[in-house]
This record gives structure tokens, C-alpha cells and sequence, in this order.
């Protein structure tokens, strides 16, 4: 997944919105108001903050420890950074956005 391919996939979920409240190069995905994913524009490999259920925020940065990490700059209890290096699938990587949006969405 690339940038491009993540910005695509975010826009097409209902409602939610593209912001840039930190600068141009940080960009913020909103659904009702509420940031639901945030992503650096110049980060190689790609890297995005996603919220996600405490319990299993843990479990996933144990199974994946090279690319699920505590969330950066974030409430680490209830964020996870994810590192698109190859290691998870789009099909996963885009199931963390769904969560994600799902649970701000509520």
C-alpha cells in the first residue's frame, strides 16, 4: 500500500474527512469531527496511526512487532502506529482502518 492507495481507500469510507490542522505535511482523517487515522506525507516506508481497542492493540503489537507499534505522539494505551514494510497484507492493513473508523465513528 502507498500513499496514494491509503489516501483512496480512507476517502471512500462514508463521512470521513481529509484535514491538514498540523501542516501540509501531516495529513488527518476525521469522521464526525473525530481523527480516526493520521499518516506523515513524507515517511518511508508509509506509516499511519490508527485508534484500536486497548486488549487487542496490545495483542497485535506482540504478534507483529516489527511493524505494530505503540502509537506515536498518541495515547499509546488506545493507538497503534503501523508500518507498511511488506509484513502485513492490504486486506489487514485495511481492516486496522475499518476498526478504526468504526470505533471513533461510535
Amino acid at each position: 500500500m502507498h500513499l496514494e492507495d491509503l489516501r483512496e481507500y480512507v476517502l471512500s469510507l462514508a463521512g470521513a474527512e481529509e484535514t491538514l490542522p498540523f501542516g501540509p505535511d501531516t495529513l488527518v482523517y476525521k469522521i464526525n469531527g473525530k481523527v480516526f487515522l493520521l499518516t506523515g506525507m513524507d515517511r518511508h516506508p508509509l506509516q499511519f496511526n490508527v485508534k484500536c481497542n486497548p486488549d487487542k492493540a496490545i495483542e497485535l503489537r506482540e504478534e507483529y512487532p516489527q511493524c505494530v507499534l505503540p502509537g506515536y505522539h498518541m495515547n499509546k494505551k488506545h493507538w497503534n502506529t503501523i508500518v507498511v514494510d511488506g509484513t502485513l497484507s492490504n486486506k489487514q492493513l485495511k481492516g486496522f482502518i475499518d476498526d478504526s473508523y468504526t470505533l471513533v465513528k461510535k
